[in-house]
């Protein structure tokens, strides 16, 4: 992923959290609310070409990072996930480590095995999946 600007998601909070997260290495932001991890991920508009920056909740499988499309809920797929799926080629900041990671959809059977840890993480991820009649997406993200 060639070097450009980033930008960085425009809802206020995650933008505040984000430049928090950069700003101190991942000293600030890293750990959010009462110690859920976070990880920042810049993906290249699928239509836009821009590099675009969100902070999301993640867990681990093995050595691979674990990523849910959840956009709480909605009937749409979060436009990262739309991107990402565009064009696999992804950057991570987890704390201070930094690196570009390939991103796959998890299989279905991937995601029954995977889908109870998310929500280990982040209960709210069932509570979101009752809202929609889209399966939520869990993405397996792998440092290359």
């Amino acid at each position: 992923m060639a070097e450009t600007e980033i930008h960085d998601s425009p809802t206020s909070w995650v933008s505040d959290h984000i430049r928090r997260y950069v700003e101190t290495d991942g000293r600030e932001g890293h750990l959010w609310r009462d110690g859920v991890p976070t990880l920042l991920l810049t993906t290249r508009g699928r239509k836009s070409g821009v590099l675009r920056r969100t902070a999301l909740i993640y867990g681990r499988d093995g050595e691979d990072f674990l990523i849910v499309a959840s956009q709480g809920g909605k009937p749409d797929h979060p436009a990262w996930y739309h991107n990402l799926v565009a064009d696999p080629e992804v950057r991570l900041q987890v704390g201070a480590d930094k690196f570009t990671a390939r991103a796959r959809t998890a299989t279905p059977e991937e995601r029954a095995r995977l889908w109870p840890r998310m929500t280990e993480i982040w209960p709210d991820y069932d509570d979101y999946q009752t809202k929609t009649s889209r399966e939520i997406p869990i993405v397996v993200l792998t440092r290359v």
